[in-house]
């Protein structure tokens, strides 16, 4: 427990805390607030017997919220505080970002990882383009959108447009027009599934009735894109595709593969919380609203998940309403039930195993 405490590990929030004699204060593991000396430490099995002894809760890092609860409200403040400043071209350290959340920048990075499935850095990034594509598509001006998205050069954006757009600028300020998206279908569980790739990540993943009617979705989605079955030009479709796949069969629970979203900034913040969400686990409409800051915007959450392309790894399977009725799912309310059944019989053989 000592080396876990000096070492800050995660791993171990929850399992035990640690009072300080000097300052009658308790903390998880984790807390990065400066180690007490050996001597003046107490191990304790529970909260309980923590506020027993007569240490009192530790005021930053909240040892009497759930460890997911905790993790979660930092990461969420952190994108917060992330998105504000990418909205005005401020620059952005990961030095000045672990300051503010309190944690070094190995805990802040593998926080981000661990709940995101990327890094605070790649987020950064992930914002700033979001904002870029959202100028391409509301001016004629290419440079204008590159500047108003707060980059600093244009040639910057060149050197990530190929990896995060799938396209220059241009290309995509014109709907993708010569765009290759390739795309695979296959027989699942819960019914025949269509995954869609630029060679840049995932932009479709669709339930439907046939193979034909998701390629009617697909040109629907995409009317400027040359659509290339089987995905000769995206060599990484079928490694893509098949984690998807076991993503379904409970054997990649959090396949970490890259997407090529094209969305507003608010849906994009539903579907970034919506990915928080444990697996087994459900939310309210309403519980999605208040999480990332907007309570009163239920409808609009009810409309982004709606909205939603990209089944399964975007999970908004996961949102029910607050009577806890199903209400709807885009690919059929009877796969949603199959879904979150399939998902907490996953869970609850993961715990046995662990």
């Amino acid at each position: 427990m000592w080396s876990a405490l000096q070492r800050r590990d995660s791993k171990f929030d929850g399992r035990f805390y640690f009072g300080v004699v000097t300052t009658g204060v308790y903390c998880r593991p984790s807390c990065p607030a400066r180690r007490p000396r050996r001597e003046n430490t107490r191990f304790l099995a529970s909260t309980w017997e923590a506020e027993r002894e007569g240490f009192r809760a530790c005021l930053r890092c909240r040892p009497t919220e759930t460890v997911t609860d905790h993790r979660v409200a930092v990461v969420r403040q952190m994108c917060d505080h992330i998105q504000i400043h990418c909205e005005g071209g401020k620059p952005l350290s990961l030095g000045a970002l672990a300051r503010r959340s309190g944690y070094s920048v190995t805990h802040l990075n593998r926080m981000f990882r661990e709940l995101l499935g990327v890094t605070p850095r790649q987020f950064v990034e992930a914002c700033r383009m979001d904002l870029l594509k959202r100028h391409l598509r509301a001016t004629d001006s290419v440079t204008g959108a590159i500047y108003a998205a707060g980059y600093a050069s244009s040639s910057r954006v060149y050197e990530k447009a190929d990896r995060r757009l799938g396209m220059t600028p241009r290309t995509y300020g014109v709907g993708g027009e010569g765009t290759v998206i390739g795309f695979v279908d296959f027989e699942t569980d819960f019914g025949r599934l269509m995954v869609g790739a630029t060679d840049r990540g995932i932009c479709f993943v669709q339930f439907g009735d046939s193979a034909a009617s998701l390629l009617v979705a697909l040109k629907r989605e995409y009317p400027n894109a040359r659509l290339e079955p089987g995905g000769e030009g995206v060599p990484q479709l079928a490694r893509w595709a098949e984690s998807v796949a076991g993503t379904l069969r409970g054997s990649r629970p959090h396949a970490d593969l890259p997407l090529d979203l094209r969305t507003t900034a608010f849906r994009y913040r539903v579907y970034r919380y919506l990915t928080s969400i444990p697996r087994g686990e459900v939310r309210s409409y309403a519980d999605v609203a208040a999480a990332i800051g907007r309570p009163k915007a239920t409808r609009a959450v009810a409309t982004a998940c709606a909205s939603n392309t990209i089944a399964v790894l975007i999970p908004c399977h996961r949102v029910i309403r607050a009577s806890g009725d199903l209400a709807g799912y885009r690919w059929g309310t009877e796969r949603k039930r199959k879904l979150l059944a399939a998902e907490k019989a996953f869970g609850a053989l993961a715990r046995s195993a662990d």
